[in-house]
């Protein structure tokens, strides 16, 4: 598989540290609110990543954190007047619900929180401060940038353009204005835990770098998250965790690029955001999905309620190509396939191929989900009741097959009655022999019982009025 590693900026051969698994790291939400459509891409994009590597046969370690301890959350307490304990336990309960509307594979997902890794937390910054690499200042530490080699090699920042131009607010403290806290003083009202160096709570930055080691190891294949993560947070993980170790801390970095509302990145801070509980008050989470695996993830997407409505339309046509599968596993018969039909499985064949290609290039799920449409053509174009079942299974088992890749089209629905699909299919043949008359009184009879036709170019759609 080739990905994009943003370390190297260009394309390279995943190479796994020990073969046969992979170790993944996607940085997950500051849990004091429902997740917004920006999040939930990093968690829908790399989910169906660790999908199609379970798919190759890797066994996956995969692991998404909560930040559960930040100065949003302790601001989000002090207003409601409860701990940030509530809060947190409160949010990660709301995330569970939107992962699992969102169809994102958790069974096996290790979901770490950074107050529980406390001890760990301290112990690494006790290491970095013994390498001469952090310092203590009345409480705070703060690791020193001068001690990272290479610093800025993700962003493509140097030290000096950074210190040059830097927006952070420089405190009296801080050997550098870079330097960054590993360590926070206890300021009153806050949470608090024991430390060598006093009372406090840990730094952002130094979370992830903690529970990668613990979880994962001391190199990780893959690091992942949104874009807008490269720097300072992916920076300064790279920083702290090879001073430690003295090894590269992910071999491979990836990042998605950003949400966009009317060309503007989707933020809180522009309070032009839009949740994923938002977005279930009036489409099934799965069409969020479908959208944003609908685009390459290094690119920037547009956002908007009638893009997620075109969405729904695609996932639509793709569902009603599913049930027409299954009605038609039921209609046929067994037999050996005709010469005709042993095209048709080459053709269905080709499109799996130019699916697995398209994963295999930098996981461009837009180019797979066209290969699904076109496997729907094809059965739209070709099947009847009169094909071999043999076929009709085997079509099915590859949509099916590619489609849990992509993790969609998992959810049952009932299938349409015999009767129903039996006028359906006739509709059709009155089509093809243009006896339109037909045609057009099937299609009221078909309104009369609830279901809606519409013909396009790629078969026959319906929908329950």
């Amino acid at each position: 598989m080739i990905l994009y590693n943003t370390l190297t900026r260009k394309k390279e051969e995943f190479k796994p540290i020990e073969e046969g698994k992979v170790t993944m790291y996607v940085c997950g939400p500051t849990v004091y609110n429902y997740i917004h459509v920006g999040n939930a891409r990093p968690l829908v994009v790399f989910d169906t990543l660790k999908r199609y590597f379970k798919y190759k046969g890797y066994e996956v370690k995969y692991l998404v954190n909560f930040t559960d301890i930040d100065d949003k959350m302790i601001k989000k307490a002090n207003e409601e007047g409860t701990t940030v304990k509530e809060i947190a336990d409160r949010y990660i309960a709301e995330f569970h619900k939107d992962a699992k509307g969102l169809l994102l594979d958790e069974k096996e997902t290790v979901h770490p929180r950074a107050t529980d890794h406390i001890e760990e937390i301290i112990e690494f910054v006790e290491d970095l401060i013994e390498k001469g690499a952090a310092y203590d200042v009345d409480g705070n530490v703060y690791f020193d940038i001068t001690k990272a080699k290479d610093y800025g090699k993700l962003s493509k920042k140097n030290i000096e353009e950074l210190m040059s131009g830097a927006r952070i607010e420089i405190s009296e403290e801080k050997r550098n204005p870079m330097d960054f806290a590993l360590w926070k003083k206890e300021k009153p009202g806050e949470p608090s835990w024991d430390s060598p160096w006093g009372k406090g709570r840990p730094g952002w930055h130094i979370e992830c770098s903690v529970m990668a080691k613990t979880f994962l190891g001391e190199t990780i294949d893959i690091h992942a998250g949104g874009e807008d993560l490269q720097f300072p947070h992916h920076e300064n993980e790279i920083a702290q965790s090879e001073t430690l170790t003295g090894k590269p801390f992910a071999n491979y970095w990836l990042h998605n690029a950003m949400i966009n509302v009317e060309n503007v990145k989707m933020s809180k801070s522009k309070s032009n955001f839009s949740t994923v509980r938002d977005v279930s008050r009036e489409f099934d989470l799965e069409v969020l999905r479908f959208f944003l695996l609908s685009a390459h993830y290094r690119n920037p997407i547009n956002f908007s309620r009638e893009l997620l409505a075109q969405s729904q339309r695609g996932l639509e046509r793709l569902y009603n190509g599913k049930k027409n599968l299954q009605y038609l596993m039921e209609k046929t018969i067994d037999r050996d396939l005709t010469e005709e039909e042993l095209n048709i499985k080459e053709e269905i064949n080709k499109y799996k191929f130019e699916f697995i290609q398209s994963m295999e290039d930098d996981l461009n799920t837009a180019d797979s989900i066209a290969s699904l449409f076109e496997i729907v053509k094809v059965a739209n174009s070709n099947f009847d009741e009169k094909n071999s079942k043999n076929l009709i299974e085997y079509t099915y088992g590859v949509f099916m097959e590619l489609s849990d890749i992509l993790g969609i089209l998992s959810k049952t629905d009932e299938l349409l009655d015999d009767e129903i699909m039996e006028l359906i299919q006739k509709r059709s043949e009155a089509r093809a022999n243009k006896d339109y008359k037909l045609a057009d009184e099937i299609r009221d009879e078909l309104k009369s019982k609830g279901i809606i036709i519409e013909d396009t170019k790629e078969g026959v759609k319906w929908k329950r009025i």
